[in-house]
């Protein structure tokens, strides 16, 4: 061991004498644990919303859309042929996007209608992996009522189950001689799903292509709204998409998931950037008591630094000692800040004991994910902080004259 990390832990473990100056280092210790855990925990919440919230808006809707630059297009094979040649993608589905109103046995509800092939919708909607009830095969059959899946609040709301009547109207009407109609068509509840997203639980159902063309009062029946459709990196969607708009033409335009919620991930990350800034200042107070701690330690040891550099010890050892005094308070308030923050994210991960009113949030639980990168960058950061905060004392100690500290002892 070299003989300035022994002289600087004996300063920090000081007796009896400098009690006061081990109290102040015990309060820096924890200032710095503080702060890391509590970066830890916000960072992990965080990614955990943002990662929740994508995989949740992911499993309702596609990676990208094909749309027409007129007001719908037509279902071709071509169409799809040419979309799902294009390397990266793994599946289309042709779709058609409305709203109308939704009535059931419990009462009347706004929903946004989307009508979805169903032999490819299992494929292309993650949807399929949320069904608590029911199956989007349901769909397809020709007898009877048509089938609608709807989400579990919707459900809940229209008080309908498994194979209850419920009534569609269209914002469109027919003409008649009696005048202007509501449009109005039954269905039967052949399937609920559970997203944990309260804003498609509440207001998304799902028919088939045929059903919708139908509400909507569409004659043409090869209208569809546009292509849903999957690609193999969601993080590449953007470069797929460019190619699927080149390999169809001009009179088509990709959107891809990133823009659709480029507004929401925007905020998301700001509020992640902002919470991270806030809590460094934790940190950064800590690092003001390491200052404190070191400068009252190069006070009451003028003499004992006297003596070292009286004995040949060298200014740049001096430097070094309290140096390694900050750097070791750094170091094991890090270290506790570690423990703590990724003991509680464990806690939160496995036993989910705070829970969230999903009328207000987007899921029903506080999630938690921790990335390498983050708990690497605190890491760094808190002991970057922790030792620029020893160069001024560490100076000023060096800066000592033996002969001017030991006149007066």
């Amino acid at each position: 061991m070299r003989f300035e990390l022994f002289i600087a832990l004996r300063y920090l473990l000081a007796r009896r004498k400098q009690a006061f100056i081990s109290a102040i280092s015990i309060i820096s210790v924890l200032g710095v644990a503080l702060g890391v855990a509590a970066l830890i925990i916000v960072m992990g919440v965080m990614n955990g919303f943002t990662t929740d919230l994508r995989d949740k808006i992911m499993g309702v809707n596609a990676h990208a859309m094909v749309l027409s630059s007129g007001a719908g297009m037509r279902e071709s094979p071509e169409l799809l042929e040419k979309t799902l040649s294009v390397p990266g993608v793994t599946g289309a589905m042709p779709f058609i996007y409305s709203e109308l109103i939704i009535s059931g046995a419990g009462g009347v509800k706004g929903l946004v209608i989307r009508g979805v092939d169903p032999e490819n919708a299992a494929k292309v909607l993650g949807i399929a992996g949320r069904m608590t009830k029911g199956s989007f095969a349901e769909l397809a059959k020709k007898e009877g009522l048509p089938g609608i899946i709807v989400g579990r609040e919707l459900a809940s709301r229209l008080g309908a189950g498994l194979g209850s009547r419920v009534n569609l109207l269209a914002p469109t009407g027919d003409k008649s001689a009696a005048g202007f109609t509501p449009r109005i068509r039954p269905a039967r509840v052949v399937g609920i799903f559970s997203t944990g997203m309260y804003e498609y639980d509440s207001s998304l159902g799902l028919v088939s292509l045929d059903t919708a063309r139908s509400v909507l009062g569409i004659a043409d029946e090869d209208w569809i709204s546009g292509l849903e459709i999957t690609v193999n990196d969601i993080w590449q969607a953007d470069r797929i998409g460019k190619q699927v708009a080149r390999a169809l033409g001009p009179a088509y335009y990709v959107r891809t998931w990133m823009e659709m919620n480029a507004s929401l991930f925007a905020a998301l990350e700001l509020e992640k950037v902002a919470m991270a800034i806030m809590l460094t200042l934790v940190v950064l107070v800590a690092s003001f008591s390491i200052v404190t701690t070191l400068v009252m330690l190069v006070m009451e040891k003028t003499r004992d630094i006297a003596i070292l550099m009286s004995m040949g010890a060298t200014r740049a050892s001096i430097r070094r000692i309290f140096m390694y005094q900050g750097v070791i308070i750094g170091l094991v308030g890090t270290s506790l800040g570690y423990i703590l923050g990724l003991g509680i994210c464990m806690l939160l991960k496995r036993y989910q004991f705070i829970k969230l009113p999903p009328g207000v949030y987007s899921l029903d639980y506080l999630p938690v994910l921790l990335q390498w990168g983050d708990l690497a960058a605190i890491g760094c950061g808190a002991m970057l902080i922790c030792f620029l905060a020893t160069l001024y004392p560490s100076r000023q100690a060096a800066g000592l004259e033996p002969v001017e500290a030991l006149r007066y002892e």
